[in-house]
């Protein structure tokens, strides 16, 4: 059970009141929220001295938060990563999303589930955001009740799970889109932090950062992609990889979860001991390493693990569909899971 909550309005957006919702558990991890876009600010966790900071990247001013051009800890949907020509076919119907990069779609659109004012309540292990979709929004198929929950136990786990009941066929892929920094400080990059994924395959991007539909073993090209055993994520972006090179020098990639082992992705900071584990029930984690941010961010100040399928799968066979029918119920779940590594 959770040790404490506490809710605070910190904004007006476009007349609408934006709140703040924290919980904290036993151990005295805390996980503040918005409830605009479900949007985590902060994860307050202690390194090996007992020292604690927010690990995930945060703006400022609370009003930096209307724009995000980062998506910054936010949920993204409908479709989460790119979707190409910003187009799909269901059901015979061709339907026309909004083409917010370049030709392409991304994380669902102008506003998509980022940009929206949710509707927010505490529950007894955590917090609860509610949001009516409406048939048409961003140009998707069906009204959809969406649901996020953010639970905090004892055990210094934080579960994050998705749930959407559509009243007609649509496509859903949701994901939350946090930076994580373990030491801290945006100003010290992720690169030195050690991480290991279950992987043994990951996807090919196109010159637009989309899936060509290639899948590719993590041994190709001298093991750029190889993160089995564990390793620094400098190591991983200095391999030089043309893939690496085409989005920017860094990461930006669909890895396949073997699912070998109840956590699928290991995070650790070497300086300060802060180690995330992250488990999924969907079959890939795209890893961002922040290769584009500028302005408010340097250039791999955080990195995210997006648990989802892989995007744009409605364009390829192979991968998982997200297609969701009329009347099932969507749901993802994934766990994060905090620890000191001394």
């Amino acid at each position: 059970m959770t040790k404490r909550n506490f809710q605070e309005k910190v904004a007006d957006f476009n007349g609408e009141s934006i709140f703040a919702f924290t919980i904290e558990n036993a151990n005295g991890i805390k996980v503040t929220a918005l409830n605009y876009g479900c949007t985590i600010t902060e994860i307050l966790t202690p390194d090996q001295h007992g020292e604690t900071a927010n690990i995930v990247l945060r703006y400022d001013h609370t009003y930096d938060y209307v724009e995000n051009p980062y998506y910054l800890g936010s949920v993204v949907g409908r479709l989460a990563g790119r979707t190409r020509s910003a187009s799909f076919e269901l059901n015979g119907k061709r339907y026309e999303l909004p083409q917010n990069e370049n030709q392409n779609h991304i994380h669902g659109g102008y506003k998509g589930f980022t940009k929206r004012v949710w509707k927010g309540r505490f529950i007894e292990k955590g917090m609860q955001f509610f949001y009516r979709s409406p048939d048409g929004e961003e140009g998707y198929p069906g009204n959809i009740d969406m649901t996020v929950t953010y639970e905090l136990t004892d055990d210094n786990t934080l579960e994050m799970t998705y749930s959407g009941i559509p009243d007609e066929d649509t496509v859903l892929n949701v994901t939350n889109h946090t930076y994580f920094n373990l030491r801290g400080d945006a100003e010290t990059p992720i690169t030195g932090c050690e991480l290991a994924i279950d992987s043994d395959r990951y996807v090919e991007l196109d010159d637009e950062f989309l899936p060509t539909g290639n899948v590719l073993p993590v041994t190709n090209s001298e093991g750029c992609f190889d993160f089995r055993e564990g390793k620094t994520i400098r190591d991983g972006i200095a391999c030089g990889d043309p893939q690496l090179t085409l989005v920017g020098g860094g990461f930006d990639h669909p890895f396949l979860l073997n699912q070998n082992q109840e956590y699928a992705v290991r995070l650790t900071d070497p300086v300060s001991g802060r180690q995330v584990e992250v488990a999924t029930d969907k079959e890939s984690v795209v890893l961002y390493t922040g290769n584009n941010l500028d302005g408010s961010f340097p250039k791999h100040a955080g990195l995210c693990l997006e648990t989802q399928h892989v995007p744009d799968a409605i364009h390829h066979s192979q991968f998982t569909s997200p297609l969701v029918k009329k009347g099932e119920i969507y749901e993802s779940k994934t766990v994060l899971k905090f620890s000191v590594n001394r």
